[in-house]
């Protein structure tokens, strides 16, 4: 079973951007609040540039949760959840890396 994402899980993108996540779940936690697919994901300092210039990853759009448990309506992100890290005009540029979770409680 793969660990439950929360507000203090450590995600990057490919390019070393740190992503931050901003939950309105209050209800469900497991030391921090639960992850979810529907919750906001900013990517900040994200170094990735084309020959044309500066093409930073911004966002993250879940592609694949946890389906078959939820917290507070939504399916649950776990550490096998996968991300697609977006740049502003939405091109897919990787996916997320998540590098550190919470190790008490996990989803199927």
């Amino acid at each position: 079973m793969a660990q439950l994402l929360t507000t203090s899980s450590s995600m990057m993108c490919p390019h070393g951007g740190q992503v931050q996540a901003v939950s309105s779940n209050t209800r469900a936690k497991a030391g921090a609040a639960i992850l979810r697919s529907s919750d906001t994901f900013t990517i900040a300092g994200c170094a990735f540039s084309t020959p044309a210039g500066p093409h930073p990853c911004v966002t993250v759009q879940w592609v694949k949760a946890n389906v078959r448990s939820k917290a507070a309506g939504d399916y649950m992100l776990a550490s096998d959840s996968v991300g697609l890290c977006q740049a502003g005009d939405q091109a897919p540029q990787g996916t997320v890396t998540v590098s550190n979770t919470q190790a008490k409680v996990s989803g199927i």
